[in-house]
């Protein structure tokens, strides 16, 4: 059973001081139902106290054929629903005409604006782009030569040159950073350039010999040995060291709670106080303090004399470091001139260059003898072509290895309160 909600009112009841009193709640269903008459009204065709008598009334010389037909068909009734339909409202309908402008839709056709796809070029885009192609000039600069040089002067637009402008600092001329002349230094061990797409080994074939294959899996299982028994030395000793740490922490313990040596009234020294331990200082002499101070001028120019000679040592340790480098590099590069140019990319430097970041592990090219297919369609793709082309930029040492920032730093902001609304003064003081 459906009920009306109605606006909250008051019982009538007449003011005490003979006037009509603003009530909170006032009963408004008259004025509701005045606009909901004169609304009925707008629809239907107007207001019918606005219109004139020409349009409400009109003189029917002959009769009409509607009414005849309905005095004929009295006996046939109209279903509800075709009465619904029948009637018509006098305000205009939505208009619904699909303009080309329009970017509201019905939800069914799409405006002819919409980009199906995030990488969609538009034909005005793809001209553009291809006039840029034809002219070969892409960043659209105009020179003699055909290229943009971005460390290039250019002539300033608004030039300096006015005496009122005295005070201004000049712009600095443009200079290229000196690294840009230089090679990029390679990661490799041996030194040699690494090339972007190095030929492939014979065992990551997807179907090599067996000879091949064995050899290169021999050699990524011993890594994965090395690897695995040197982690297992560091988990060895951090448990060695952990030991240590809590077995003086024991020892601590048990000599503060040393309780069986107080017996028959006898302390022993942790349970004394600290001023029966303490000695009285006593005035040194001038010859005890002399004496002193030979003895730190001593130590001093003891330490100065080892720290000299520690700094010799590392002088003559990194010559000798350099010379055996420069004595590798040269039995590299001869080996190398008798086998290929190209670089070795599994083994890198020790430190890398420009950074502390090391250079990404390059992945194992492996397959294991369940995972082998002797046909090229039962093949799986694997790997990543991105991040091969990261790491061998880095390798290649065009590109700096950096740790990538997940969250970077928010600005500090200090939230103070004003205490201005705490200086008040009391009038008459």
């Amino acid at each position: 059973m459906s009920t009306t909600v109605r606006a909250p009112q008051q019982y009538s009841q007449p003011s005490r001081k003979g006037k009509k009193a603003w009530r909170k709640n006032v009963d408004v269903t008259e004025v509701q139902e005045g606009l909901r008459l004169l609304k009925d009204e707008e629809i239907k065709g107007g207001v019918l106290a606005e219109q004139p008598s020409e349009e409400l009334f009109v003189i029917d010389t002959k009769g009409s054929s509607e009414i005849r037909d309905s005095y004929r068909k009295q006996h046939k009734k109209l279903l509800k629903s075709d009465e619904i339909l029948a009637q018509r409202s006098a305000i205009g309908a939505v208009d619904t005409r699909k303009r080309g402008s329009s970017k509201v839709t019905d939800g069914v056709i799409e405006p002819s604006t919409k980009k199906h796809k995030s990488d969609w070029v538009s034909k005005k885009e793809w001209q553009r782009l291809k006039q840029v192609a034809k002219e070969g000039n892409p960043l659209g600069k105009s020179s003699d030569s055909g290229f943009y040089d971005p460390w290039a002067d250019e002539a300033d637009p608004t030039p300096l040159d006015d005496p009122q402008f005295d005070y201004l600092e000049k712009p600095k001329p443009k200079v290229a950073p000196e690294t840009l002349k230089r090679a990029p230094v390679s990661l490799a061990a041996n030194g040699k350039a690494v090339k972007a797409v190095r030929t492939p080994t014979a065992g990551t074939s997807y179907n090599p010999t067996f000879e091949e294959w064995d050899q290169l899996l021999q050699e990524q299982g011993q890594k994965a040995v090395d690897e695995e028994k040197k982690r297992l030395e560091e988990e060895r000793k951090e448990a060695e060291r952990q030991r240590l740490i809590e077995a003086a922490q024991n020892e601590d313990s048990d000599a503060k709670s040393d309780d069986e040596s107080a017996w028959e009234g006898f302390e022993s020294e942790y349970e004394k106080p600290e001023w029966l331990n303490k000695k009285r200082p006593e005035r040194k002499t001038k010859t005890q303090r002399n004496k002193i101070k030979r003895r730190k001028e001593a130590e001093r120019l003891a330490k100065w004399e080892e720290q000299k000679k520690k700094k010799e040592d590392q002088i003559a340790q990194a010559k000798a470091i350099a010379e055996r480098l420069k004595e590798q590099e040269g039995q590299l590069a001869s080996d190398g001139d008798d086998s290929s140019d190209e670089g070795d990319d599994s083994v890198l430097r020790r430190k890398p260059f420009g950074g502390k970041i090391k250079a990404p592990e390059k992945p194992v090219e492996v397959v294991l003898p369940d995972e082998l297919q002797d046909s090229l369609r039962l093949l799986k793709p694997e790997g990543n072509l991105l991040d091969d082309r990261f790491r061998t930029l880095i390798v290649q040492g065009k590109l700096e290895s950096r740790k990538p920032v997940s969250q970077p730093r928010k600005a500090k902001r200090e939230v103070t309160e004003k205490w201005a609304y705490k200086d008040f003064k009391v009038p008459g003081l």
